[in-house]
């Protein structure tokens, strides 16, 4: 015999299918997305590198383009490299954190030559997704000028290209374009208690 519980639950789920239905139904437009992902939590990369993964699974050309931190092999760079170059283009622009290269205008020159590469992947016909990996870094620290930035996105980035801008402190201004915005919240992270940057955790 059903029970009373396994009742009401059937009837709570038959009544969100319904209502799910309804919603997805009415969403029929397809559009390339303006993404950040920003916050002092963990996961903006990783997450966008896993919106990287999906396209390379469906076919779909796509792009990285890291700014800042530049300087060490990444497990995403050596998948990608190695196993996927045919769909996934990938560009490494910056020289490692600010802290690490200590030279703004070697920062400023690298986020720039970063920039150019990155409007050009975004307009090529052929690209369907391009991540800016640290960009939100490159912007809050002004190697490159929000405006013009924004600008690009708004009036000459293709209709059905996607862009995913990732790195804490995302611009007001950036914020204010974006189709989807996720902060990351930092709840814990174990560095505070001694522990290392690991292989497969962090890079």
């Amino acid at each position: 015999m059903t029970s009373d519980i396994e009742t009401r639950h059937t009837e709570k789920m038959k009544r969100i299918k319904a209502a799910r239905d309804r919603m997805m139904a009415e969403r029929t437009e397809e559009r390339g997305l303006v993404i950040v992902h920003t916050g002092t939590g963990k996961g903006k990369s990783s997450s966008g590198f896993g919106m990287i993964l999906r396209c390379v699974a469906h076919e779909m050309p796509c792009a990285v383009v890291q700014f800042i931190k530049g300087g060490r092999m990444s497990g995403e760079r050596k998948l990608l490299e190695s196993h996927f170059s045919d769909l996934c283009t990938f560009v490494v622009s910056g020289e490692g954190f600010t802290w690490e290269t200590q030279d703004r205008a070697r920062d400023i020159a690298a986020a720039e030559a970063g920039w150019e590469k990155a409007k050009a992947l975004i307009l090529d016909p052929k690209i369907r997704f391009v991540l800016l990996d640290e960009i939100n870094i490159a912007l809050r620290n002004d190697y490159l000028d929000i405006d013009t930035v924004v600008d690009f996105l708004l009036h000459e980035k293709p209709e059905m290209t996607h862009v995913c801008l990732t790195g804490r402190n995302a611009k007001p201004e950036l914020l204010e374009i974006a189709d989807l915005a996720t902060e990351m919240t930092l709840l814990k992270h174990p560095f505070r208690d001694g522990v290392k940057a690991q292989q497969g955790v962090e890079f």
